[in-house]
């Protein structure tokens, strides 16, 4: 499966639903367009999480293991006791020797000390610059004396600091639910599971994946309640979305497949088809406004041959090509006018006839949609402007033959209404299955075996 999804928040709309998808375009006569948007992607319950997880060292890896002693081991060296100093100067030489260091630190230190020994400001002029600079060299001096004494000192002094900073233990990242989660939840049965982006899934699992009837909830955006297989949609189901929209039908895979209906929140409705997301096939899809599409679709938009109701009363009956009136067709108008002949997206273009209501006819070659040469009944050879009737006649024939077969198409109502009330009984089931794990969570019930927010 939704947050994302992704852990169920990726495959469906969107996986979460993510908003609503818009409604579709304004219809009009010139340009027909009908877009049933594509499903989002949900980000699966089952989807992979990353999550950091502290990896403590046991005993044997954090205890260091000794080498054993190789045999070309060079002997220790014995502890020699230091020879008793001998009297006068090698005497003197012995002491400073062992105290060169810290007598170093003292000239150090009796440098500025120096001005607070003087007598008389002949030696350094009182200032406060002159103050200032002597408290700070006595200070660091006696720092550096400090840092560099203590280690060596006799005696250990109890600081309330490490010198060294410890080490932190290594962050490693696992994929899925942490490790003591999943060794003492249960991954088969009915449970709740709570997701880190605000998603919750109520419903089956099994091996710790949604699979068989449950709800999941979308924060603040929708829901899905329906089948599962192996953490995605699969079978009969209904999405629903904050602002209104619904879907009630097939799913495979995570993705809207087979026959159902979407119902725009805009009042807009698609019932036919689907496959991978996206209306195709046969459909019929009912704008708000009044105008219907019945025929065919191809990847969201209408392609192929159907017939098109406008809401000013105009019809159209013929082909389409990506979403538009493309190759042969006809238009009837509301006022009893009609064009029969070739269109070239969504204009008429090519060779055809205009019929007007009183009985009057206007043939030839169209372009952009306005007759730009009339046909003649006598073919003139070499004529640039001439257009043969018969041929006129025969593209005539040719928008007839695709509005015949445009009305004639299958009609898909009743396997969509059967697919309706498929997803309203998988919908129950799910809602049944819902409230099985909501009781099994329940710390009243001594079976309460929640599942870890991932």
């Amino acid at each position: 499966m939704h947050h994302h999804h992704h852990h169920p928040a990726a495959v469906l709309e969107s996986a979460a639903p993510a908003a609503d998808p818009p409604p579709p375009p304004v219809l009009d006569p010139s340009s027909l367009r009908i877009h049933i948007p594509s499903s989002p992607h949900h980000a699966l319950p089952s989807t992979p999480h990353k999550r950091p997880v502290v990896m403590t060292s046991s005993s044997s890896s954090s205890t260091p293991t000794r080498p054993s002693p190789s045999p070309f081991t060079p002997p220790r060296r014995r502890k020699v006791p230091a020879p008793a100093a001998p009297a006068g100067g090698a005497a003197a030489r012995y002491l400073l020797r062992c105290l060169h260091l810290r007598l170093r630190i003292l000239l150090l230190i009796s440098l500025p000390s120096l001005y607070f020994l003087s007598p008389t400001p002949a030696i350094l002029p009182h200032s406060l610059l002159a103050d200032f600079l002597s408290a700070a060299a006595f200070s660091c001096a006696l720092l550096l004396l400090l840092c560099l004494s203590l280690p060596r000192l006799p005696f250990a002094l109890p600081l309330p600091l490490p010198l060294r900073r410890a080490r932190r233990s290594p962050i490693l990242w696992s994929i899925g639910s942490s490790p003591s989660a999943s060794a003492t939840t249960p991954t088969t049965g009915h449970f709740v599971q709570v997701y880190s982006n605000g998603d919750v899934y109520e419903g089956q699992f099994h091996r710790g994946r949604c699979t068989g009837s449950g709800v999941y909830y979308y924060y603040m955006s929708g829901r899905y309640e329906g089948d599962w297989v192996d953490g995605k949609y699969d079978g009969f189901g209904v999405e629903t979305w904050a602002r209104g929209s619904r879907y009630r039908g097939q799913y495979r895979h995570g993705l809207r497949h087979g026959y159902g209906v979407y119902r725009f929140y805009t009042g807009d409705v698609y019932a036919g088809e689907w496959s991978n997301g996206q209306s195709h096939g046969y459909g019929v899809h009912t704008c708000e406004d009044g105008s219907r599409y019945v025929g065919e679709f191809k990847r969201g938009v209408k392609h192929g041959l159907g017939h098109y109701h406008f809401r000013n009363g105009d019809t159209y009956a013929g082909e389409y090509f990506a979403d538009r009136m493309h190759g042969f067709g006809i238009y009837s108008f509301a006022n009893g006018h009609r064009y029969e002949g070739a269109w070239h997206e969504g204009r008429r273009q090519g060779l055809g006839m205009y019929s007007f209501r009183n009985g009057e006819t206007q043939a030839g070659h169209w372009q952009n949609g306005v007759l730009d040469t009339l046909c003649t009944q006598n073919f003139i050879p070499g004529s640039p402007i001439a257009v043969n009737h018969s041929k006129v006649l025969n593209a005539v024939q040719e928008a007839r033959r695709a509005a015949e077969k445009a009305y004639d198409i299958p009609r898909v109502d009743d396997r969509v209404n059967r697919a309706v009330a498929a997803a309203n009984k998988a919908a129950n089931a799910a809602r049944v299955a819902a409230v099985k794990a909501a009781q099994k969570r329940n710390p009243n019930n001594g079976d309460d075996l929640p599942l870890s927010v991932v």
